[in-house]
């Protein structure tokens, strides 16, 4: 429905409670859903969470596209979590350099450890329960994403301040890197509605 400006660290929204969603189908879900895609589109990004257009609701977004850095085994449909709750983490973890639409306008990337594979439940836009077991960026994204809901942003959990970046920097040096991509490979995606 419309191109929301993303809220920069810092503003309040980032680190407000969010409200969890009762009316599923309400026209305030379905514009901020809309919103959401418009946004994350537009912007060039794999996920956004409401916090970060101002709305604090517990609503997320993903989808890892196909692009010319990020190939088929990288990439996911677009998926919608409401009311989200990470009930496993795996043991094994990687790092991974990561950026953020609030974050210096998505200028910003450093290096960020979390677990390879994840278990999430939520909601989707129709009210139905759903279990996600996933990896590679698809978990990444989703645990970036979550930490907004919590108030949490990956600067937080940065490993190493030295390797801080700016944008060209990662794209050049670091995006297509082994390190990087191989990593971002998607190898699990176990889905169910419960």
């Amino acid at each position: 429905m419309a191109v929301c400006d993303i809220v920069q660290i810092g503003h309040p929204a980032l680190k407000a409670r969010n409200k969890v969603i009762v009316k599923f189908k309400s026209s305030l879900v379905k514009k901020l859903i809309s919103d959401l895609v418009d946004t994350m589109i537009k912007n060039d990004l794999i996920g956004i969470a409401a916090p970060q257009i101002g709305q604090n609701y517990q609503v997320f977004i993903t989808e890892p596209r196909k692009t010319k850095a990020r190939k088929g085994d990288q990439v996911d449909k677009l998926r919608i979590y409401i009311n989200p709750k990470i009930v496993n983490f795996s043991k094994d973890t990687s790092i991974i350099y990561e950026g953020c639409g609030s974050v210096a306008r998505g200028s910003l990337f450093a290096p960020v450890k979390r677990v390879k594979q994840i278990t999430i439940e939520a909601f989707n836009q129709k009210g139905k329960k759903f279990r996600l077991t996933t990896d590679g960026i698809l978990a990444r994204v989703i645990q970036h994403e979550y930490d907004h809901l919590l108030g949490v942003e990956f600067t937080q959990k940065i490993t190493d301040y030295k390797k801080l970046c700016d944008r060209e920097f990662y794209i050049k040096n670091i995006r297509n890197s082994v390190s990087q991509t191989s990593v971002s490979i998607i190898t699990k995606i176990e889905f169910k509605y419960l």
